[in-house]
């Protein structure tokens, strides 16, 4: 079964951090680049955060450089959020997909549940 399972969302102070983890299955995770996307409370999806299929290049928004960091283990099929210093804008339901290219739009999967993220005190 083709699928991405996110989990390691939850409620967390600012300044705070979680490690969010998508899990796939059913393709060639190894093959494609994958990106992290976040839709907040009213708010369009955006993009978070980018990585190549081999893991050696990486892109983020503006509003996460230096707290997020995207990461890969082809031999798990699993790729990482890790989110340090979080902000109470950070709160959102976090997304990842599988892209054939770091510069596609359009995912090759359709989007799973997510995982919420809430920043409060």
């Amino acid at each position: 079964q083709v699928q991405l399972v996110e989990s390691g969302g939850g409620l967390v102070q600012p300044g705070g951090s979680l490690r969010l983890s998508c899990a796939s299955s059913g393709f060639s995770f190894s093959t494609y680049a994958m990106k992290w996307y976040r839709q907040g409370p009213g708010k369009e999806r955006e993009l978070v955060a980018a990585i190549t299929a081999a893991g050696g290049y990486t892109t983020y928004a503006d509003s996460v450089k230096g707290r997020f960091t995207i990461s890969r283990d082809n031999a798990k099929n699993t790729v990482y959020l890790q989110m340090n210093s979080l902000k109470p804008e950070d709160t959102a339901v976090y997304y990842c997909n599988a892209y054939a290219l770091m510069n596609s739009r359009s995912p090759i999967l359709a989007w799973g549940q997510g995982t919420q993220v809430t920043v409060s005190s």
